[in-house]
């Protein structure tokens, strides 16, 4: 065995069934969800609550990680760096049916407490993620 593997790429990472995605703090602090991801071309796509603290600190620092982790998030692999933004209410829509198709075995609950909690476009914002980028000279 090699001491040291193919590292995942974010493409690799995207691909993965669960997903970590670590925000930051304005102060710099971690702070790792497990989340569903649809990867979208050279993006990800993740659907989560409306006002959701992870969405706060998206708009303060959109620097994240992400890296592929179990069931119930405990981390598999190394985190791979990342920019995420928010995207727009109208977008919610289109990314949870995104995520509801690729999850499928879950909607017998997933559909029905969005719509107990006021509907999917009510509660739900959309996050897109991709590579950072590469700073010149690295390659």
């Amino acid at each position: 065995m090699a001491d040291n593997p193919r590292r995942d790429t974010f493409a690799d990472i995207a691909q993965a069934k669960y997903l970590l995605l670590t925000t930051f703090t304005k102060d710099g602090r971690p702070k790792p969800t497990a989340v569903w991801g649809v990867p979208q071309g050279d993006k990800l796509l993740i659907i989560t609550d409306d006002g959701s603290w992870k969405t706060k600190r998206i708009n303060n620092t959109p620097r994240v990680t992400i890296q592929k982790c179990g069931v119930l998030g405990r981390p598999k692999g190394e985190p791979v760096e990342a920019v995420a933004r928010n995207l727009p209410k109208s977008e919610a829509r289109r990314v949870f049916n995104l995520v509801t198709r690729r999850y499928w075995w879950h909607s017998w609950w997933w559909i029905p407490q969005a719509l107990v909690r006021g509907g999917i476009d009510k509660v739900h914002s959309a996050i897109e993620v991709e590579a950072a980028p590469v700073p010149a000279g690295n390659p």
